[in-house]
């Protein structure tokens, strides 16, 4: 059943692109997806996020890079969000992610620590969250090819995992919770 509220558009985006953090912002979702609601872009690329692009702030003070030869992208915008409320959300679609990927067959060793993703002790994403004048907007990115990671790490390759099935699926699911959600505020009788 197609849900009455449409409230989050997603969109699998073909073309590689490479994210250095300046797609961090307002707006680049409409630009890249054609989205005009909240929502949410997936795109295969390499990550090369310099120091002076990195909005965590105890990132940038240890004067961090994060690299990976090939990254699943995504990157959602929510208007009308606090900081707090986007870093929920982003905890969310880190869960969401974490349970296609043990569907898919990616090993038990898997576990979500916040908002990053661990097979074991080796790091599979990166993500960050952010205002920006209009919006939140996040940063979530799962390994395909770690390779050039600062720090031990996995990627969908070592599980013959396809990135653009992965997003597909994580989109759906994202969609589909934030929209549950939008029913679930509007269907209940208020108590004073």
């Amino acid at each position: 059943m197609k849900s009455k509220y449409s409230v989050l558009g997603t969109r699998w985006i073909d073309k590689e692109i490479e994210y250095g953090g300046g797609q961090l912002r307002g707006h680049f979702v409409r630009e890249t997806g054609g989205i005009r609601t909240d929502g949410v872009i997936a795109f295969a690329g390499m990550c090369r996020v310099s120091t002076s692009e990195l909005v965590d702030l105890e990132d940038a003070e240890q004067g961090a890079v994060i690299t990976a030869e090939r990254m699943l992208h995504f990157i959602g915008e929510h208007f009308g969000c606090s900081l707090k409320e986007a870093n929920f959300r982003l905890r969310l679609f880190a869960s969401i992610v974490s349970d296609v990927l043990r569907e898919s067959g990616v090993g038990p060793e898997l576990a979500r620590r916040g908002d990053d993703i661990y097979l074991k002790e080796r790091k599979m994403s990166v993500a960050v969250t952010t205002m920006t004048p209009v919006s939140a907007v996040f940063h979530f990115g799962l390994n395909v090819n770690p390779a050039g990671a600062p720090v031990p790490a996995a990627g969908l390759e070592e599980f013959g995992t396809d990135p653009r099935e992965t997003a597909l699926r994580v989109l759906d699911r994202y969609r589909d919770e934030c929209e549950t959600v939008e029913i679930a505020v509007r269907k209940v009788r208020g108590r004073l």
